[in-house]
C-alpha cells in the first residue's frame, strides 16, 4: 500500500476544518494546519477574532496531534481582495468579497504556500466535492459539486476555481451533513465542537457594516426618492445601500393626504435602484414590487471551472448565496454572458456573482454587470 500524500489543511479555528483535518488523519494522511491571517488593521478591537481564531485552532491541532504553522497573507488580501472589494463599493455596486478571497487567497496564496511546504494536496472546511472525470486518452476534468448538505452548500463561494487549483483540493466535509460534522466534534473531544459558525464578510466580522465603510468611503448624502419622484429622506452615500434592502433606511411610511387607516401606505420600504450619476437611491413599498424584479441578468469577469464555456442552453443559476437554484437560458454575448430566467428573479444585484448549475454540477459563472427589469416600469428613472 502506497503513502498517503502529504496534505495541508487551512485551519481556521472553526468546526468545519478542524473535523476536516481529523477525518484526514484518521484516512492515513500526512496533514499540516495552517492558520492564515488575512487581516490585520484593528487586530486589538472587539469585532476581529483573528487572535481568538488562532487560538482556537492550535488547540485543535494540538489535539488531533498535527503541527500548525501561522501565515499572514495580510498583504495579498488587502491588495487582491480588499482593494477590488473598496472600488467595486464606490462604483456603486455589491461585490462578494467571501468569492475573490477564495479565488485569490485560500486558494492561490495558501496553495502555492503549501506546495512550498511540500504538499500534494491542500484541504478546507468548506461545504463542497471534487469529482475527477475520466475523458479517455489520459485526459481528466475535475468537477466541483454541491456540498451533500443542502443548507450548508458553498460551491457558489468557490464558482472561480480552474482545473489546476481542483486537482490539488480536497473536501472533506462535503461528504457530510453539518449535524454529522457537529456530532463528531463532540466525539473527538474537539475544543470548539459547540463554536459558533462565522457569519458576515470575513474581514469585517460581526461588526457593523456602515461603520467599518465609514472608515475607507467618504459620505456623499443625497436624496432619496419613491417610484414617484418624491424627494421622501436622504441616504449616507450610495456605498452604504444594497439593492432589496430593508433596514437601516431611515423612512417610515409616506401617507397620501385622505388615505385611509391600514392602507398600503405603511408597506415596508425596499431600495431598488442606485443612480450613482445623480446620487440618487430609488426605493419602492412591497417585496413584490416590478422595480426589485428581473427576468434576466448580463454577467462579465466570468469563469468557468472547466477552462472552457458551457454550451448555450438550459441550466440553473443562483444570483446569491442561499437561494434556490433558479431555472434559467444561458446564451454567450462578447466576453460575458446572459441568463434569461423562468420565473423573475428578486433583487438581482450587480456586483454579486451569479453562478451556474447542471444538477450538482457547478460551472461557474460571472459578475452581474446589470439585470433585466420585468415589466419595464412606467415610471422608472431615468
Amino acid at each position: 500500500m502506497g503513502r498517503k500524500p502529504r496534505v495541508v489543511v487551512g485551519l481556521s479555528g472553526g468546526v468545519d476544518s478542524a473535523v476536516s483535518a481529523w477525518l484526514l488523519k484518521k484516512h492515513g494522511y500526512e496533514v499540516v494546519g495552517l492558520f492564515m491571517k488575512n487581516w490585520e488593521d484593528d487586530d486589538d478591537s472587539e469585532y476581529c477574532s483573528s487572535n481568538v481564531d488562532f487560538v482556537d485552532a492550535a488547540a485543535v491541532a494540538d489535539v488531533i496531534g498535527i503541527e500548525i504553522e501561522h501565515v499572514n497573507f495580510a498583504a495579498e488580501y488587502k491588495d487582491r481582495v480588499f482593494a477590488e472589494f473598496l472600488r467595486e463599493y464606490q462604483a456603486g455596486r455589491t461585490p462578494n468579497p467571501d468569492v475573490l478571497c477564495n479565488a485569490e487567497i485560500k486558494f492561490k496564496a495558501f496553495l502555492d504556500h503549501a506546495m512550498r511546504l511540500g504538499a500534494e494536496k491542500i484541504a478546507t472546511g468548506h461545504y463542497a466535492r471534487v469529482r475527477e472525470r475520466d475523458l479517455g486518452g489520459n485526459l481528466v476534468r475535475y468537477e466541483l459539486l454541491k456540498g451533500l448538505d443542502d443548507s450548508k452548500d458553498q460551491s457558489y463561494f468557490l464558482h472561480r476555481l480552474n482545473q489546476a487549483q481542483l486537482a490539488k483540493t480536497l473536501f472533506p466535509v462535503g461528504e457530510l451533513r453539518k449535524t454529522v460534522v457537529r456530532q463528531l466534534a463532540e466525539q473527538i473531544g474537539l475544543p470548539n465542537a459547540k463554536k459558533k459558525d462565522s457569519t458576515g464578510i470575513c474581514f469585517i466580522g460581526e461588526r457593523p457594516f456602515r461603520e467599518f465603510l465609514n472608515r475607507y468611503i467618504s459620505k456623499e448624502p443625497g436624496p432619496i426618492k419613491d417610484e414617484r419622484g418624491r424627494v421622501i429622506g436622504q441616504h449616507q452615500g450610495l456605498s452604504f445601500y444594497t439593492l432589496g434592502q430593508r433596514q437601516g433606511l431611515g423612512i417610515g411610511g409616506v401617507k397620501e393626504k385622505g388615505a385611509q387607516r391600514g392602507g398600503g401606505e405603511h408597506a415596508p420600504w425596499f431600495v431598488a435602484r442606485k443612480d450613482v450619476a445623480k446620487n440618487t437611491l430609488w426605493v419602492v413599498q412591497g417585496h413584490e414590487h416590478p422595480w426589485l424584479l428581473s427576468d434576466a441578468l448580463q454577467a462579465d469577469d466570468v469563469s468557468w471551472i472547466a477552462g472552457e464555456a458551457p454550451v448555450a442552453g438550459d441550466y440553473a443559476a443562483k444570483t446569491r448565496y442561499r437561494q434556490a437554484d433558479a431555472p434559467c437560458t444561458l446564451s454567450h454575448r462578447n466576453a460575458g454572458f446572459r441568463l434569461a430566467f423562468s420565473d423573475p428573479q428578486w433583487a438581482v444585484t450587480p456586483g454579486q456573482s451569479a453562478v451556474l448549475y447542471d444538477g450538482d454540477v457547478c460551472l461557474g459563472g460571472g459578475v452581474i454587470a446589470a439585470a433585466e427589469a420585468v415589466p419595464a416600469p412606467a415610471k422608472a428613472p431615468a
